[in-house]
């Protein structure tokens, strides 16, 4: 049977990243979501066997809720986003995804194309809704308020194009700078305008670049140290001086880069992609657990889409034993659930979750 359940998200949430205990272990879906496809799975599925929906179903669990404010700038292009990226769908048959077809400065030869750039506007939008939709999620249920998204390199070689973008840390330092510094601008003034229109109501600020693949980092240490580094301690210096934290996704192989990620400010780490190589629950937890705290960690690579529900229900319970020890962890998915995922998988990890507790 669940355990009695006495805290609200918010509350949970808040004692997690104190590093304590609480009364089950915190979820969340934090860079994650059910695809398309294996959502209607999950809708059947939970129909069929608890007459429920899967709003239903998610609703008492995730302890965590995005809001954030409304665009109100000039109409994009369709497909196109705030930073002239733009992206096409495609599709794999029971679904899509979006790949990009245009990087905006992948010609640009210089400074000059950079500074041409027409970049975004922070004022293109609407904070004063904050207050209400924030007001609106804590009369459905009071969970942690998290605003989205200050992904800074990657916002920048999609702006680029990621090879073109790898060839300029090597050999073009200035035009990197050029473009992270406007981007870092951009998301300083965003969520100063976020933090301030509803002060002490946010939680959490998601804060992403993905910087390791399935080996190891994508850069050289030194060269991430000194080229991205600098500009996400910046932005989290302003998150924290309005009393929000810091969770900062990526995927893949990172382990060099975590104390480097804990100098720069972090609070959370978020994804733990634990097929990747050296990736290892239990050596982040005893090397960082004391100064940094984790979310996500249920592959979604491996065991939730291949393996059987019981292999689902051992590896959310060695999470919880391993991460959760002594608070500092929220269970979730490691990135989204794709087509094909077993709903009793789902369902088997979220059950889990709920039930099993140790401490």
């Amino acid at each position: 049977m669940p355990r009695k359940e006495t805290l609200t998200g918010r509350e949970r949430v808040r004692l997690a990243l104190a590093h304590r205990t609480t009364d089950r272990i915190p979820i969340g879906m934090v860079c994650a979501g059910i695809n398309p496809p294996a959502r209607q799975a999950l809708e059947e599925h939970l129909d069929r066997e608890r007459g429920m929906s899967v709003d239903e179903y998610l609703g008492p669990l995730v302890d965590i809720v995005q809001v954030d404010p409304a665009y109100a700038g000039p109409p994009l292009p369709a497909g196109t986003d705030i930073w002239g990226v733009k992206r096409r769908s495609i599709s794999y048959g029971s679904g899509s995804y979006d790949e990009i077809e245009r990087h905006p400065l992948g010609p640009a030869e210089d400074m000059d194309g950079v500074a041409k750039h027409p970049w975004p506007d922070p004022q293109w939008f609407d904070y004063s809704v904050l207050p209400a939709r924030i007001a609106a999620t804590r009369r459905e249920s009071d969970r942690s308020v998290m605003v989205w998204n200050g992904n800074i390199f990657e916002t920048a070689w999609y702006m680029r194009g990621l090879e073109q973008m790898l060839v300029d840390v090597m050999v073009n330092e200035e035009i990197v700078h050029g473009i992270m510094g406007r981007v870092t601008d951009f998301y300083v003034e965003y969520f100063t305008r976020v933090l301030e229109a509803a002060p002490g109501e946010v939680d959490l600020v998601f804060t992403a670049d993905d910087i390791g693949d399935q080996r190891g980092l994508l850069l050289p240490l030194d060269r991430w140290e000194r080229m991205i580094k600098p500009y996400h301690r910046r932005l989290n210096g302003v998150i924290h001086g309005h009393g929000a934290k810091v969770i900062y996704h990526t995927d893949g192989s990172v382990m060099d880069a975590v104390e480097g990620l804990i100098d720069m400010g972090i609070d959370v780490l978020q994804a733990l992609q634990f097929s990747a190589d050296n990736m290892d629950p239990a050596w982040l937890k005893d090397g960082f657990g004391d100064r940094l705290c984790f979310e996500g960690g249920v592959s979604v690579q491996t065991t939730l889409p291949f393996g059987t529900a019981e292999e689902v229900r051992e590896e959310v319970r060695e999470r919880i034993r391993v991460l959760g020890r002594g608070g500092g962890y929220i269970l979730g998915p490691s990135h989204y659930i794709q087509a094909g995922t077993p709903p009793e998988n789902i369902v088997a990890m979220f059950d889990t979750a709920r039930e099993y507790y140790p401490f």
